[in-house]
């Protein structure tokens, strides 16, 4: 069940914060499948805390009464409660800052709209940005000091002081949870379950088939017993 969080009544009613900017969430399917990816996986991750709030494309108000806002592709925010959001206005959300966010790069996007993007973001209080582009598997990440976005030097083996995630680039990025366990696509998900499912329905009739075999070996040590008992043969 979802569950919404409501707002209630505000000092700025009447002020209208849009909860769309009309731009589409992703250019193409490779960028999508990169948000999806990283959003359902954090999901997961972070399923058993409730105060983790994780959104995809969500339009955030850092201030009251300004239209100023910056949808990132993927958003955490430590200390807030899950639940269905219009949009994420912050003044109305204990003025908590998303603490992570992620960008995946598509072909549209250009350097001066991503530095605005990373200036806002440096602006209003993110702890860690991370900047992804899957056509050149190249990955860019930023945390706070001295309350400066700060480049991170070594991405390649990086884990997320906030997330515990850490990323490893190959051919790809892989992102890998604390456990280990790697980020999958919905569909590497539910391959992973099927097969799993699949071993221990095979697990399971080998280890009837073993117990039927015995019951049958048991029957006939029985017959045997019988019949030399029947010729007067005592074992």
């Amino acid at each position: 069940m979802v569950r919404q969080v409501t707002y209630g009544s505000t000092a700025d009613e009447g002020f209208i914060y849009p909860e769309s900017d009309g731009q589409p969430m992703a250019d193409n399917t490779l960028q999508y499948e990169w948000i999806v990816k990283i959003k359902e996986n954090l999901e997961m991750l972070f399923a058993a805390i409730q105060d983790i709030f994780i959104a995809g494309d969500l339009l955030w108000y850092p201030i009251k009464g300004s239209q100023k806002c910056c949808a990132p592709d993927v958003m955490v925010v430590f200390g807030r409660p899950k639940g269905y959001r219009g949009s994420y206005l912050q003044h109305l959300e204990g003025n908590i800052a998303p603490q992570v966010v992620f960008e995946i790069l598509s072909p549209s996007n250009n350097k001066p709209e991503m530095d605005l993007k990373r200036d806002f973001y440096e602006k209003y209080g993110v702890e860690e940005y991370y900047l992804y582009d899957p056509e050149t598997n190249n990955l860019q990440g930023w945390t706070r000091a001295n309350n400066r976005l700060v480049p991170i030097a070594n991405i390649n083996g990086w884990t997320s002081p906030r997330l515990k995630i850490r990323f490893v680039l190959t051919i790809t990025l892989e992102i890998y949870r604390p456990d280990g366990r790697l980020f999958l696509t919905p569909v590497e998900i539910d391959l992973e379950r099927q097969l799993e499912k699949q071993k221990r329905e095979e697990a399971e009739q080998r280890a009837q088939s073993a117990e039927q075999q015995a019951e049958l070996e048991r029957q006939r040590y029985q017959d045997l017993l019988r019949q030399l008992q029947e010729r007067g043969i005592e074992l």
